[in-house]
């Protein structure tokens, strides 16, 4: 499965000039929600997702995704792994289940994102959900942007990636884009505007 044609397919893999959720700035971008605005697209990328974690011999309860970003993504590895879906959402000082979703203790979890950067939102999920006495057996997503290392890959983990040590993270594929600080970009040395942010933060 080529991932980064999927995604250029679907015409989610931007090129321009793009404020990253990190703060940094980035010639290039990837827009998780164009490919998964077609389910059966989405059926197919998270039942290639479900096979890695399954032959990893990963066993799960429940998947839960960091809203919005990886709500859906969530949700379709949740069917393609036949368990639960639930999701958390930012609270102020992190993230809480809400609605009416509940966790049992030793209930064992995957947290999936649609796209893993530093991680920073799918650390917040697993805290939310170790608080109220889950265990966090894996992270998972679409595609990995390379800081954290992901199972199977030869990319080591750089010290920026917040992901829990000595879980495991499985992605499709890795996409290594530039950044850069606003201080260093080249697009703003090179007059190219003022960065733009295509999707939610997360």
């Amino acid at each position: 499965m080529n991932i980064e044609q999927i995604y250029k397919d679907a015409n989610a893999l931007l090129e321009g000039h793009f404020l990253l959720a990190s703060g940094n700035h980035s010639s290039r971008y990837l827009q998780s929600a164009k490919v998964l605005e077609w389910p059966q697209k989405a059926a197919e990328l998270t039942d290639a997702l479900a096979a890695m974690i399954q032959d990893a011999g990963i066993e799960a309860d429940t998947v839960c995704a960091p809203a919005l970003g990886g709500v859906i993504a969530g949700y379709e590895l949740a069917r393609s792994l036949g368990v639960r879906s639930v999701f958390v959402e930012k609270v102020e000082g992190g993230m809480a289940l809400r609605r009416g979703f509940e966790i049992s203790r030793g209930e064992k979890i995957i947290i999936c994102e649609d796209i893993i950067t530093t991680g920073g939102s799918a650390f917040r999920a697993a805290k939310a959900i170790e608080a109220l006495g889950g265990e966090v057996v894996a992270f998972a997503s679409l595609a990995n942007r390379g800081i954290c290392k992901r199972v199977g890959s030869t990319i080591h983990a750089k010290p920026e990636c917040a992901l829990l040590q000595n879980t495991p993270l499985f992605a499709l594929e890795d996409f290594t884009f530039e950044m850069h600080t606003p201080e260093t970009c080249p697009l703003c040395s090179a007059g190219a505007g003022e960065a733009v942010k295509p999707g939610s933060k997360s």
